[in-house]
C-alpha cells in the first residue's frame, strides 16, 4: 500500500470506506444551488492506484438522475430513467 497517495485521498475526500477485495472507495459530494448534488466516486485499489472514477447527479429527492463514468474510460453522461 501507499501511504502517501492514501493519506492525499483522504485529505482531497471527505469520505472513505474499505470494499472487498482490498479495494478501497472515496467520495465526496457538492451541493447545487436547486438543492442538486453532485457526487464524485473514486475507487482504488490496495496499492491506492485509480481503477475508476464516477460522477453521480442525485435530484433534490435525493434521487439519480445521471451518471457519468470517466475512468478509465470516459463514457459521458447517461440519464437515469425511472
Amino acid at each position: 500500500m501507499n501511504e502517501q497517495k492514501r493519506t492525499k485521498n483522504e485529505r482531497e475526500f471527505d469520505h472513505w470506506e474499505d470494499e472487498s477485495g482490498g479495494n478501497r472507495r472515496y467520495w465526496f459530494d457538492i451541493k447545487g444551488k436547486s438543492g442538486a448534488i453532485a457526487r464524485y466516486i473514486k475507487t482504488v485499489n490496495k496499492d491506492e492506484i485509480t481503477i475508476s472514477f464516477v460522477q453521480e447527479i442525485y435530484n433534490a429527492a435525493a434521487e439519480l438522475t445521471e451518471l457519468h463514468e470517466k475512468y478509465p474510460v470516459d463514457k459521458g453522461h447517461k440519464k437515469i430513467i425511472k
